[in-house]
């Protein structure tokens, strides 16, 4: 009604409107969250109800209860769709939102993008990408929030506890203008169940990573570190991509990006997904080349690509099982292998049965939870044994951080070591990322530029690329070939169309990579070469995720599952100049299997801007290269020595190695 004749600047200021919108009609033609399970009790329906009311005028009560109520009945949530704004989300250049702050404009800008339609997976239900992570639980938190952003002053910080905008509260210039929490449970009520429940009653929400703190750049963001993930995968096995095959599933959200990134590694990638709208949207996308139905053309397509060496993506729609068992009859040989449906999500439409249809199994999820669970573990059974299969004639297979390896586990199947106790087969993180990568510094550094225009991020691109190959000429060997991975990355970045919502970038960088690239950046600001930029990575980092099964999985001195480091690094960061702050429970593996902490910075050409960047950028890597060095990561030990020979301020404690010929005389 009234907020439809407004602006959009007024519909922001707004906020929940005096005089409610009409409903809204639901549609179809929307990727949608799948129903949840029921698992209020019926008071506790009341206080879901009740939480949910008192976002509203007493006036609006009435109205309002019996649609909520029919929404929870329907969706397992109340997402408030009359509240959906009847503007287009998108991330509009930073000059169109109404501010009083440009750090809080900037917050605006990365909010939207999040939940633009061409980025979020379900979007109509606030939610970015892996099924379950949430910008907001709900419409009424979304409009709130973005008030409070076009209200806010450079001395006021917006508190955040998961979705909910607390409120501003009195701050300073160099504080935080947002602090953000998401799924911060007791830790014995952090189970499945427990986020079912309590995201139910809309007092917690699932922010995944990047999702809940407003930093997600699309698939692009996993598209760069995929790429790194398969080349350095098949250089563990001394081959070439060309003509080679990666096998994989999941083409929703993050993982999405693994065609993109077979492509730019130069292999043959097969991924099966079994939403036919996802799956649509990728091949419209042109993130895969191919869609194919059928098992036999699978297997004839493959044989070509593979005879003529080819470079393309290959989507099947089906369930990834039928693949991995038709590939073994078939005797396709597949050279590595991995998995990225949202496993950390099983229960609820993270991983689909196989034998039953898309449609089936969203019904059996919603209506027979139990005998979901069943099949779905039966499936990983099954799933297991086609990879084992294929392991034994040569597959090189590994877990991709989505909890694959731990869920099948649980599920009783094939996955153990012959000790008991350890994964027939490592993460990505122990065997690549981790020793390669995070030991070294090197993580998911990316930037947005806020104008919205194109040819300010063609510019930054060439000011990155500059940088890192004046940086390359006097790097240690140890380095040189993340620095050559990154600069080829780099220039091929444009060519790639990488770029889907905000005109944004990432490349992996150590340190001195992040604060030299920025520093330049915040140069070209302020000689009017490029307009506001802003900061950030993804909380899948050397230093912003204590997390067993992925980011510190290769973290040997039994610390592997404290959660310290990502505490500290936001605690740092928060006080060294960061613009926004965030820590999560929960991301790619799980609810209660991991805590992570990430930031975004705004850049607005300043001296101010110069010194937060030099200030938090340096902690916010070599606080986790001094927790790994700790672990006695030679790799860490080698970058934490490094960056103390830098910074003469840095004084780290360093470990003793204890040789291991005395430790078997005990």
């Amino acid at each position: 009604m009234q907020s439809t004749k407004l602006s959009f600047k007024d519909q922001i200021l707004e906020g929940i409107p005096n005089i409610l919108p009409e409903p809204k009609p639901y549609d179809a033609s929307i990727n949608h969250a799948p129903k949840r399970k029921a698992i209020l009790s019926a008071e506790e329906e009341k206080l879901a109800l009740r939480n949910a009311l008192r976002y509203f005028d007493k006036k609006d009560h009435k109205t309002l209860l019996s649609e909520f109520k029919n929404e929870l009945n329907t969706y397992g949530r109340i997402y408030m769709y009359r509240l959906r704004p009847d503007y287009k989300i998108y991330a509009r250049p930073i000059s169109e939102y109404p501010s009083n702050s440009t750090q809080a404009a900037a917050i605006m800008l990365m909010i939207q993008n999040n939940l633009d339609h061409a980025v979020a997976q379900h979007p109509h239900e606030l939610i970015t990408y892996g099924g379950n992570g949430g910008v907001f639980s709900n419409w009424a938190q979304y409009r709130l929030t973005m008030a409070y952003l076009a209200e806010m002053n450079d001395e006021q910080t917006l508190v955040m506890y998961s979705g909910h905008p607390m409120g501003l509260f009195p701050s300073h210039k160099e504080a935080p203008r947002v602090v953000v929490t998401n799924g911060m449970m007791i830790p014995n009520y952090s189970k499945p169940d427990d986020w079912e429940k309590f995201n139910a009653l809309g007092v917690t929400q699932y922010g995944q990573m990047t999702a809940g703190s407003y930093m997600y750049i699309g698939p692009q963001g996993i598209v760069h570190g995929t790429t790194i993930t398969v080349l350095n995968a098949f250089r563990k096995i001394k081959k070439e991509p060309k003509g080679n095959l990666f096998v994989t599933s999941g083409l929703g959200g993050m993982s999405g990006a693994q065609p993109k990134a077979g492509n730019i590694a130069g292999c043959i990638t097969v991924c099966a997904e079994v939403n036919p709208k996802i799956t649509q949207v990728r091949l419209d996308q042109g993130w895969i080349d191919e869609k194919i139905t059928d098992l036999d053309q699978l297997v004839s397509r493959v044989e070509k690509a593979k005879a003529e060496k080819e470079t393309i993506s290959i989507a099947y729609l089906g369930n990834i099982v039928d693949v991995w068992e038709k590939f073994d009859d078939a005797n396709i040989h597949i050279n590595i292998g991995s998995d990225q449906t949202s496993l950390h999500n099983p229960w609820a439409g993270g991983y689909y049965p196989v034998d039953i249809s898309f449609e089936d199994a969203n019904e059996m999820m919603a209506n027979k939870p139990a005998l979901f669970k069943e099949k779905v573990q039966e499936t990983l059974r099954r799933h297991t044994n086609a990879i084992n299969k294929h392991t034994a004639k040569g597959t090189y297979f590994f877990d991709y951080g989505n909890a694959f390896l731990l869920e099948a586990s649980r599920a009783g199947a094939d996955i153990m070591a012959s000790n008991g106790i350890d994964f027939k087969y490592s993460s990505y993180v122990q065997d690549i990322m981790g020793p390669m990568c995070f030991d070294y510094g090197f993580g998911p550094f990316r930037w947005v530029c806020a104008s919205g225009k194109p040819e300010d991020l063609a510019k930054t691109d060439a000011i990155a690329c500059a940088v890192l190959e004046d940086i390359k000429k006097n790097s240690p060997i140890e380095i040189q070939q993340q620095m050559a991975d990154n600069i080829q990355w780099i220039k091929g970045a444009q060519e790639n169309k990488l770029v889907v919502g905000s005109q944004a970038r990432i490349l992996y960088a150590d340190a001195e990579g992040r604060m030299k690239i920025a520093e330049a950046f915040n140069q070209a600001i302020k000689n009017g070469d490029i307009e506001t930029v802003i900061l950030g990575r993804d909380h899948h980092d050397v230093s912003g995720t204590d997390s067993p099964y992925r980011e510190t999985s290769n973290i040997y001195d039994g610390s592997r599952f404290t959660a310290d480091m990502a505490i500290q690094n936001v605690i740092g960061d928060s006080f060294r100049g960061a613009t926004w702050v965030s820590i999560h429970n929960g991301g790619g593996v799980g609810w209660g299997e991991v805590i992570n902490g990430g930031f975004g910075m705004v850049l607005d050409g300043s001296t101010e801007a110069s010194k937060r960047l030099q200030q938090m950028l340096f902690w916010d890597v070599n606080n986790g290269i001094s927790r790994r060095s700790w672990a006695r990561n030679e790799g860490a030990v080698f970058a934490i020595k490094r960056a103390m020979e830098v910074e003469p301020n840095l004084k780290v404690t360093l470990p003793n190695f204890v040789n291991d010929d005395l430790l078997n005389e005990v």
